[in-house]
């Protein structure tokens, strides 16, 4: 059976003297993996197509619960990300988060568009990466089920105060005047709780239309990282690569 559709490469794998194993966030089926044959090679038109974070359209063969890449063409590769290690650490993160979260062999339109959308601004600086990697942890965790409740306290219905706490196991609000959490807690000043809001109920179209001082957006991509953490109970080598990258950039300020 034949298959056409368009799909974000996720992962590449070489196999073989010069084949491709690639895993792809399709609109139609989520998440899959694909055989892409001579794909290595230097004059293969689909070399590009099927290379990691490359946006392509692609005609697949599936049968025996396999998929073969027949043609494919790029739509978008994102060459800046390739430019800049750390905004390329970045998107592999990015990328290993979808493969974790992102469904399998089922209709992922909405997680397809929104790691388009954060691949895009990431490559155009349009956003920084700290403002980027908050809105796409959170936003991917609450489409995958690990929305956090932020409408209220959870002991005296509080909506708002000066700070609140993000519980980061249950993922319930809790305010400072109804005494300390039993569980983990990340502190949100008013702000930050507000552009959580804003991730987690916005509309598509306006995901990314709110702005922070800079603190307070190193507090929110913070506390997104921490309830992302917790929520998976595990960690992610990309994260740590992005990090150290960071701290090592930190290390050398600009003169």
């Amino acid at each position: 059976m034949l298959l056409s559709t368009n799909g974000l490469i996720l992962r590449e794998q070489n196999t073989g003297e010069d084949d491709r194993i690639v895993t792809i966030l399709t609109k139609e089926r989520g998440v899959i993996r694909a055989f892409a044959n001579k794909a290595r090679r230097i004059k293969s038109k689909n070399t590009s197509a099927t290379s990691l974070l490359s946006y392509s359209r692609l005609t697949l063969y599936y049968g025996r619960d396999k998929y073969t890449i027949n043609e494919a063409e790029p739509i978008e590769v994102f060459f800046h990300l390739r430019e800049d290690i750390l905004l390329l650490s970045l998107a592999q993160y990015f990328c290993e988060l979808c493969l974790t979260l992102a469904p399998k062999e089922e209709e992922a339109e909405e997680v397809l568009r929104l790691t388009l959308n954060t691949l895009s601004m990431l490559a155009g600086e349009k956003r920084t990466p700290a403002f980027l990697k908050a809105v796409y942890e959170l936003r991917l965790l609450s489409m995958a089920g690990y929305m956090p409740d932020l409408t209220m306290c959870e002991s005296c219905g509080c909506y708002e105060a000066q700070e609140m706490q993000l519980l980061l196991r249950s993922g319930r609000l809790r305010c400072t005047g109804c005494g300390p959490a039993a569980e983990p807690a990340a502190t949100l000043p008013k702000g930050v709780l507000f552009a959580m809001r804003h991730i987690v109920y916005a509309d598509c179209h306006k995901l990314f239309s709110f702005s922070l001082p800079e603190k307070s957006l190193l507090t929110l991509s913070d506390a997104c990282e921490r309830y992302l953490l917790a929520q998976l109970d595990r960690g992610f080598g990309t994260l740590q690569f992005y990090h150290g990258l960071i701290d090592f950039a930190g290390q050398f300020p600009a003169p």
